[in-house]
């Protein structure tokens, strides 16, 4: 095959239909890509099938072997051209690595798969364009999804017979031979790429292979501390094309696990077949899983008989353990980040709500991200002296950073409160402390976290303030039931006091962002909540839930809806204004939601 051209020429043709995605470098990337070119082919009218395949499997080789081989964030560009052609460029950020000729083959590496070849069957011409910052993988899809003119690709053994199996019997592995094996690695990816659990990633991995590729195949896990293939340990799944027979396999492949090479490379290499379970004849290959540079762990897979592995599954079972490999990688960063998470998120809130004389609560506190921490977080605590203090807040982002800073904030809070300052000197101190080195501490703790869980820290990247809205506040019950309520709201939305008759307003007025203006001077409001009254606090997760264009808030939206709850309890404030929150989007929130209500009497 010619060697790989170095630069694509012009396209005169207007395009009808054009789309650009920045994607992360990250295993969901292909997946990600296939969806946006799938759905903007979708809207074009006789758009043959055969086609949308053929440029799915073009979009998830390119970005995949962008992921794979670059590393980095990559940008997809797409066009269907005026004349019916479709182009596709992939940009990353590594320019030195190109890629392979696909005419050249070997098992060294990784990065010698098949994806390219793939590619140059299906385009009608294909290339790299190179710039200083990095480089892209463009390829040009004939109308219609018409085979190229070029002989020697007529002569090749076709798409289908490079990513398929050859039959092994009358009528076995028939659909192999057809086009469908061109969306099997594409179809595996999305499958795999959605798991966040490694032995859920093992498990479909053997559903894969067996029995269409395979008789039977194994997976050996290997953790970050010890080698686990390599010290005697079992496979963590086993499948054979007999299930009777998958658990005598098991203990045999326990007697001799896949030992390391002292190079990584990602196989084939030959492997002890185990004739005591499964007869004398048949060949086992053993294709390492890594990721990173890192070692995750073995896949094995065994054929009975005398026939060898057709060098066609040899390959795409090559490219099907990168994927692999993507997956557990991606499971094990999941994981490690939600241990983080999980830790980080015990410290954050309160482990009881204080109760207060004369006052019920309630609190909704949903958290948009499920596997890590929230930016949002609450408060309800005696301050002493008949006092109690609230606070609801939300710092500026997501994740361990923000999860640092609640964890100083919050502590913060209760400390000033309990030493007697009153609450507009509590946010003075505050806003002084977030302007202090102790953000500059928080930043760096939050980088080291998220380095501990596998996320690159960008080089160079100095301290940053952490902005924090917090509607901040101090009740003093009183005896015949009334409660004295002192409170300000910095960068946060205004909480709303409700009457019995159904009267709402607003109980403070708004002030600058914490942690954004040095030596600003906050003020506060004082209330007095009879009987009955009830205090409605909020984050923005309320009040900009969207729906389509509008958000919640609109028109005074969160106020008509509280003005609805006139008579209800606490409880049932907050139950019914989270209802409401909730079926104005139509689907899940895509922000943190907060909100507390304190009624008095």
């Amino acid at each position: 095959m010619a060697a790989i051209p170095t630069q694509r020429e012009n396209d005169t043709d207007a395009p009808e239909v054009r789309g650009h995605a920045g994607l992360p470098g990250s295993p969901l990337a292909p997946g990600s890509a296939r969806a946006l070119v799938r759905a903007a082919l979708a809207g074009v009218p006789g758009t043959p099938r055969r086609f949308v395949d053929d440029a799915m499997a073009v979009v998830s080789e390119l970005v995949t072997n962008a992921v794979v081989h670059a590393g980095t964030d990559v940008d997809v560009d797409w066009r269907l051209e005026a004349t019916g052609a479709f182009v596709v460029e992939v940009g990353d950020r590594h320019p030195s690595r190109a890629p392979r000729d696909p005419g050249e083959t070997s098992y060294d590496t990784s990065e010698h798969g098949r994806g390219l070849r793939l590619v140059a069957n299906l385009a009608e011409s294909w290339g790299v364009t190179y710039r200083r910052d990095g480089k892209t993988v463009w390829a040009r899809l004939r109308p219609g999804g018409e085979p190229p003119d070029d002989p020697a690709t007529e002569h090749d053994l076709g798409i289908a017979e490079v990513l398929a199996p050859r039959p092994r019997g009358e009528g076995r592995d028939r659909e192999w031979l057809g086009r469908g094996a061109l969306s099997f690695l594409a179809e595996a990816s999305d499958l795999l790429a959605g798991q966040l659990d490694e032995n859920l990633v093992a498990a479909l991995t053997g559903q894969l292979i067996v029995p269409r590729l395979a008789d039977w195949c194994a997976v050996w896990l290997e953790d970050e501390a010890t080698a686990r293939g390599g010290d005697g340990g079992g496979p963590a799944r086993v499948w054979a094309a007999g299930e009777e027979r998958a658990e005598e396999l098991h203990r045999a492949l326990e007697k001799d696990p896949p030992r390391a090479p002292a190079e990584l490379r990602s196989g084939p290499e030959p492997y002890p077949w185990p004739g005591e379970v499964l007869g004398t004849h048949g060949t086992a290959l053993a294709f390492r899983l890594t990721a990173g540079g890192r070692p995750l762990g073995t896949l094995v897979l065994g054929r009975c008989g005398q026939a060898p592995f057709p060098e066609e599954v040899t390959g795409l079972v090559e490219d099907l353990s990168r994927r692999v490999a993507l997956a557990i990688g991606a499971a094990r960063q999941y994981a490690r980040q939600a241990t983080i998470s999980a830790v980080l998120q015990r410290g954050l809130l309160p482990g009881a709500v204080a109760e207060i004389p004369g006052v019920s609560s309630a609190l909704v506190y949903e958290p948009c991200d499920k596997g890590g921490p929230s930016g949002d977080f609450y408060d309800l605590f005696p301050a002493g002296d008949g006092r109690w203090c609230f606070a609801v807040g939300d710092v500026q982002g997501k994740g361990p950073e923000a999860a640092v800073v609640i964890g100083l904030a919050r502590p913060w809070l209760r400390l000033l409160a309990r030493e007697g300052y009153r609450v507009a000197d509590v946010l003075d101190r505050l806003n002084q402390l977030l302007l202090d080195d102790a953000t500059e501490a928080a930043d760096a703790a939050a980088r080291a976290l998220v380095a501990a869980g596998g996320r690159p820290v960008a080089a160079g990247d100095g301290p940053q303030t952490r902005f924090l809205s917090l509607l901040y506040g101090e009740l003093t019950p009183h005896a015949d039931g009334g409660v004295r309520c002192t409170l300000a709201s910095a960068g946060h939305p205004l909480p709303l006091l409700l009457r019995p008759d159904g009267e709402v307003r607003t109980a403070a007025r708004p002030q600058t962002l914490l942690g954004v203006v040095e030596d600003e001077t906050y003020t506060s409001e004082t209330v007095e909540l009879r009987p009955g009254d009830s205090l409605l606090c909020v984050t923005d997760g309320v009040t900009e839930r969207r729906s389509g264009s509008r958000q919640f808030d609109d028109g005074d939206g969160l106020a008509r809806a509280l003005s609805g709850c006139a008579g209800l309890s606490a409880e049932e404030i907050a139950e019914r204004i989270r209802g409401l929150v909730h079926g104005f989007g139509g689907g899940l929130p895509e922000d943190d939601l907060a909100l507390l209500v304190l009624q008095a009497g």
